[in-house]
């Protein structure tokens, strides 16, 4: 385990602990005068550590929130309306305005299994089995490991049944290259330089994001288990929340989750398969090994 990547909790941490629960439940209040009473911080103080902690301001923290209630009763086949009244949007044209950004489609086509959505894809080998890369206009939307390109292909279409998908061959789409060379590079399984990465199209919540950006920061080779991770954020009782938001993560090796592991040392599950996991794990070590 990485003892040095654990944070230490501080009264801070606890303010702002209390602000993120509020926010979370949704019943309290929302503005931010009212948050930063319960923080005990004043309210552009409040304003300024919660945006360095989260990324975001206790206002699109909110909005976030209400976005993935929105997404998962989208998703269960409640009626659009309903679900956008339930997720607390006042109005649903605000949802409209930024259902594009938040969900990558709007909220009926997401709801409709991602109906009028256009979705490229590649398949290409690497050492640890067949990789997918997909992407829509507007960016990357998974990257998944498997078996076979059946494999691939099924678990894409369940994601987005009524998407339109295509098949494109290597070289005739640059974001799709760009992560396989990326992905590649990270491994030790080319030497050239790793190109950027393009812009992603993953619907997620404020605290998901968090979460996947503790992983990206975890060592290569490295391990935490889900409590651990929940005490880099803060979070020491979020382990469960943790746990869940690591399994919704869509990009395979981008945001590399396999290095989460369970309490008691163990590999636990993973989504693209524990053989994988193991595989993947032991690279990563031997890399480092070989580095010195």
């Amino acid at each position: 385990m990485n003892s040095q990547v654990l944070a230490m909790r501080s009264p801070a941490d606890d303010a702002l602990e209390r602000v993120r629960v509020a926010l979370d439940e949704g019943d309290g209040p929302g503005d931010l005068a009212s948050l930063a009473e319960i923080a005990g911080l004043s309210p552009t103080h409040l304003q300024r550590v919660f945006r360095r902690r989260y990324g975001v301001s206790p206002a699109e923290y909110a909005r976030a929130r209400r976005f993935g209630q929105l997404r998962e009763a989208l998703r269960e086949g409640s009626a659009v309306t309903d679900a956008v009244y339930e997720a607390g949007f006042g109005s649903g044209s605000r949802v409209y305005e930024e259902s594009d950004r938040r969900l990558g489609m709007t909220p009926a086509s997401y709801r409709a299994g991602g109906a009028g959505a256009s979705i490229r894809y590649t398949t290409t080998d690497t050492p640890l089995g067949r990789l997918l890369v997909a992407t829509t206009a507007r960016g990357i939307c998974s990257v998944t490991l498997g078996h076979d390109d059946d494999e691939l292909e099924t678990r894409l279409a369940e994601e987005f049944p009524l998407a339109e998908r295509e098949r494109v061959d290597a070289g005739r789409e640059e974001w799709l290259d760009a992560v396989i060379a990326r992905v590649t590079h990270e491994l030790g399984w080319n030497v050239g330089d790793a190109p950027a990465m393009p812009p992603l199209d993953v619907a997620a919540t404020a605290f998901q994001w968090r979460v996947w950006d503790a992983l990206i920061r975890i060592p290569r080779g490295e391990t935490l288990s889900y409590g651990e991770l929940a005490d880099t954020l803060g979070m020491p009782k979020a382990a469960r929340a943790v746990g869940r938001a690591c399994g919704s993560n869509k990009l395979a090796l981008l945001v590399p989750c396999h290095r989460i592991i369970r309490e008691d040392g163990s590999l636990g599950g993973w989504r693209w398969g524990i053989d994988i996991k193991r595989q993947l794990l032991a690279t990563e070590r031997g890399m480092n090994a070989a580095q010195g």
